[in-house]
This record gives C-alpha cells, structure tokens and sequence, in this order.
C-alpha cells in the first residue's frame, strides 16, 4: 500500500476523536456567533420565546416539527451569513463592490428564513390563539 493510500483510509475511516473535535469547533462557531453578533441574540430570544409558547400551548408533534425547523433555518442562514462576513472581512476591509454584494445576498438569506420561521409561527400559533379566546 502506498504512502498515498494509507493516508486516504487514515482521512475516510470513522475516528471517535475527529468526530468530537468536529463538535468541539462547531461549539467555538456557536460561541463567535453570539459574542460578535448582536443578531444573534435576537434569534436567541425569539427561540427562547418560541419554546415557552409551544410549552404554554401544548403544540402537537407535527407543530413541534415545524418549529424545530424554522428555528434551524433562521439559526443556519445567521451562522453561514456571519461566516461570510468573516471571510469577506479577511479577505479585504476596504470597500469592495463584490464583497459589498456578498454580504448583502448573505443578509438578505437570513432576512427570507426570518420571515419564513415569522409565517411558520402565526400557521402554528395563531388556531391555539383564537381557540383560547
């Protein structure tokens, strides 16, 4: 076996270890997001608030689904909106007219999922809202 070979089943076999550093970077994500982004903790709040109102309503299963995933969204577009901020700002600090237009695609996915999870929670909200008046 080959030097090349060895190193490509070192790379693809499972590793209990490399599983867990891909976590423990994923956590340093989380934590970048939230101490450089004031967006974020927006999105915390709104999440917190989400989860007590699905408690307090008593949503279903199939309700719950679709909170879970509204939640994800908003969270994922944050996240990969910021790591675009990030690279930009790496790559250049000055005004680039290219990077001006990537940041703002990036902002413009996090305001879609945002108004995507808005309409995920009046469907899921609102018949518990009117059914307690």
């Amino acid at each position: 076996m080959h030097a090349d070979e060895k190193r490509q089943n070192r790379m693809t076999a499972f590793s209990l270890r490399r599983l867990l550093r891909s976590f423990v970077f994923a956590f340093q994500g989380a934590k970048a997001l939230l101490r450089t982004q004031p967006n974020a903790w927006i999105h915390a709040g709104a999440t917190g608030a989400v989860i007590i109102g699905g408690a307090i309503c008593r949503v279903s299963k199939h309700e719950w689904a679709m909170l879970v995933f509204a939640i994800a969204l908003v969270w994922m577009a944050e996240a990969l909106n910021t790591a675009i901020e990030f690279l930009a700002d790496e790559v250049s600090e000055e005004r680039r007219e290219r990077i001006g237009k990537a940041k703002d695609v990036g902002a413009f996915g996090v305001l879609v999922s945002a108004i995507a999870a808005a309409v995920i929670g009046v469907v899921v909200f609102l018949p518990h809202i009117l059914e307690a008046k």
